[in-house]
């Protein structure tokens, strides 16, 4: 929950902001004046100069004045209001699809306008749509030019550019007036690293010099700029050492070797761990025989044997007489988690019990009783895990699979949960998509990371090709091939509107295509739009073989596994991040039979698109192609979807501002020594209604 914003300095203090105007700031994120003052421009436009109508090019924007000399609505497949506006060197139309009486009234002929808009290719010729205008009697009676940038801000509906200018303006003059907003970085550090104050670093950024060059402010360069990302990513980085200072002062029961658990799980296997693997595991159980809270992320990619490692862990645990839960993103993982343990623990002696949001009541209690008995040590789980009526009678271990699906809040709040004693549970991260150095540093600092960077021995690379859409015929032949050989088929369909009702659509228009084409041979589908319970079902289908062919969006899960699918084609290929389309080509080569991903794409393809499919078809290597996916599309890319308690940066881009980061660690480590009482303004100041510091 957001705090109040302080009475000081409450948006309602500006002229012109009541409830409506404060409901639509809080939609942005902007809670009060201090929030206003970070809103910065997406780009800047330049407004100091009249464009000669007769020079104009498609695409330009630019700032006209001109008379009106008609007006006239016309009736097409849409009402427009059509004005033609004339000056020394040539016309140009401005046209309006949305428009009133009083506009239509005002916008006669001999009217004088001065109009800012994106010139484009019209029925008449270039026309501006929708562009701001202003009207005088006269052109000499026009507003005069600014002699400065125009700031362009992200907006939401009903917030037009002239209001955010306005409001700027007057959150500027209550800086100069108040000068409320503390100066949170000291000046010898500022002075070290040349960083402007804040009140000058917002000032320009809000207002440009007419000489600044848009450029240097869009690509970080800026020292201003610079000023906001240093501050930001400090916030960032001094919560994260909160976040792990504090842990690191709780207790945690500690795990020595009490038994031949692991020895005789791993004696049990058909082959051996790898080399990657052992080392991971040793990291591991040095941290569990400390009496802190592990807090540690291990990174793998697709089949490298995270969760076999994990297990290995639990089951130190768990021979302490302490029990172990892992929790999955998704009901399907889960149960899939809760099968492949069963078959491992079961010659052990060991039983794992399971807890979902969709189980009744009568299925529930049961398992609640022997969690809270103590009977049950191995438990795997969803979200469901950590809710009220689930307690614990000693929790050691919580292991968190795709901690990108979870956030920072999520698994504190298990940690609570487990809290015995004065005791807090280890806690093991793991996460299938590979993270670049620079952003595990920086987004997941309150971490130990181990890597397990070797696939084992025996697993076949999937072989991957590039295909234009044109060779469809050739690719649904193959899936025919592959169905006679008694293997399944992933036929992944993606659409670039981000839309799950189109992207549905295409999906069953796909379905009903393949499962004419692919006759008799069983086709399912799979979308975002099913019922959980319908989804759950024809997945768990698939996975028992009763279908050849299941085609999907995008929902496919990171970690469902189904040995014998050995094709994956993703449609659209070019539209998805080299994240994405790594984490779904993981979904087949998972057993030892030959496996391919064929990626389909639409032409023209971009150079970016290119470059994205020609990496996937160079290398398997999720690590490789992280970084080259971070170069390519930037950090959010990389992270997925962030969720509830995990940090977004406001200002900060981790790819381009990468470089400060070795500075900023400097700067934390001088701050924590030197000038502790700035760092809980700091972190108020960025982190209010992100992520609860002070509480975890």
């Amino acid at each position: 929950m957001l705090p109040e914003p302080r009475r000081e300095s409450a948006l309602t203090q500006l002229r012109g902001v009541g409830p409506s105007l404060v409901e639509k700031l809080g939609r942005l994120g902007v809670h009060d004046i201090t929030d206003l003052l970070f809103h910065l421009p997406l780009r800047y436009e330049d407004r100091t100069r009249i464009w000669p109508m007769g020079q104009l090019r498609p695409g330009q924007h630019v700032l006209l004045r001109g008379t009106v000399v008609r007006a006239q609505v016309q009736f097409g497949r849409r009402r427009s209001l059509l004005v033609k506006i004339r000056d020394d060197s040539g016309e140009v139309g401005m046209r309006l699809f949305y428009f009133n009486k009083a506009q239509q009234a005002a916008l006669q002929p001999g009217v004088a306008l001065q109009v800012f808009g994106e010139a484009r290719r019209g029925a008449t010729g270039l026309e501006l749509y929708h562009p701001e205008y202003v009207l005088a009697a006269t052109l000499e009676a026009l507003p005069r030019l600014d002699g400065r940038l125009t700031p362009v801000y992200p907006t939401t509906e009903g917030l037009s550019q002239k209001k955010w200018r306005e409001l700027m303006d007057q959150a500027l003059q209550w800086l100069t007036r108040h000068g409320h907003l503390r100066d949170l970085i000291p000046a010898e550090l500022r002075d070290r690293w040349q960083l402007p104050d804040l009140p000058a670093a917002l000032n320009f950024l809000h207002h440009p010099p007419l000489q600044t060059d848009p450029d240097t402010l869009r690509e970080g360069d800026h020292p201003c700029v610079a000023r906001l990302v240093v501050e930001e990513l400090l916030a960032h980085h001094l919560g994260l050492r909160q976040i792990r200072a504090r842990t690191r002062a709780e207790s945690a029961p500690d795990f020595y070797p009490q038994g031949d658990l692991s020895t005789r799980l791993l004696a049990h296997l058909p082959f051996q761990l790898t080399g990657a693997q052992h080392r991971v595991l040793g990291e591991i159980f040095q941290d569990l025989e400390r009496p802190v809270p592990m807090l540690r992320l291990v990174q793998g990619d697709v089949g490298s044997g995270k969760t076999l490692v994990a297990l290995c862990a639990m089951l130190r645990v768990m021979e302490n007489g302490w029990q172990a839960a892992l929790l999955a993103p998704t009901e399907i993982l889960a149960e899939q988690h809760a099968r492949n343990l069963q078959a491992l623990l079961q010659p052990l002696g060991i039983d794992v019990v399971l807890l979902l949001g969709k189980q009744t009541r009568k299925q529930r209690e049961p398992v609640l009783a022997a969690i809270a008995s103590g009977q049950a040590y191995c438990i795997v789980g969803t979200h469901a895990l950590f809710q009220e009526e689930v307690q614990y009678a000693r929790l050691g271990m919580v292991v968190v699979d795709e901690q990108h699906r979870f956030g920072v809040d999520q698994r504190l709040t298990l940690r609570e949960k487990g809290r015995q004693h004065g005791k807090v549970p280890h806690q093991l991260i793991m996460t299938a998509t590979p993270i670049p150095r620079t952003l595990a540093m920086s987004m997941y600092a309150d971490l130990d990371i181990s890597v397990i960077d070797e696939l084992p021995p025996g697993r076949t690379p999937v072989v991957t090709s590039v295909l234009s859409n044109a060779q469809r015929d050739s690719v649904v032949a193959r899936v025919r091939e592959a169905c006679t050989q008694q293997r399944q088929v992933y036929w992944v369909c993606t659409l670039i509107e981000d839309s799950e009702e189109l992207e549905a659509q295409a999906a069953e228009e796909l379905y009903a295509q393949l499962s004419a084409a692919l006759a008799p041979w069983r086709v399912a589908l799979i979308h975002g739009r099913m019922k959980p319970k319908d989804k759950a079902e024809v997945m768990a289908a698939f996975q028992r073989g009763e279908t050849q062919v299941l085609v999907a969006t995008t929902v496919i899960e990171v970690g469902v596994d189904v040995p014998n699918a050995s094709v994956m084609i993703i449609e659209n290929a070019e539209r998805l991040g080299l994240s994405q389309l790594h984490q779904l080509r993981g979904r087949v080569g998972r057993g030892a039979t030959a496996s391919y991903c064929l990626l389909l794409y639409q032409t023209p393809l971009s150079q970016a698109g290119k470059a994205r499919l020609n990496t996937m078809r160079a290398t398997n290597d999720g690590f490789q192609i992280a970084e080259q996916d971070l170069l390519l599309r930037g950090p959010g890319e990389v992270l997925g979807t962030r969720q509830t308690g995990e940090a977004s940066f406001r200002i900060a881009n981790l790819q381009r501002d990468q470089h400060w980061l070795p500075v900023v660690k400097e700067v934390a480590e001088t701050m924590e020594q030197s000038y502790a009482e700035s760092i809980t303004s700091l972190l108020a100041r960025w982190h209010a209604g992100d992520m609860n510091y002070g509480r975890v």
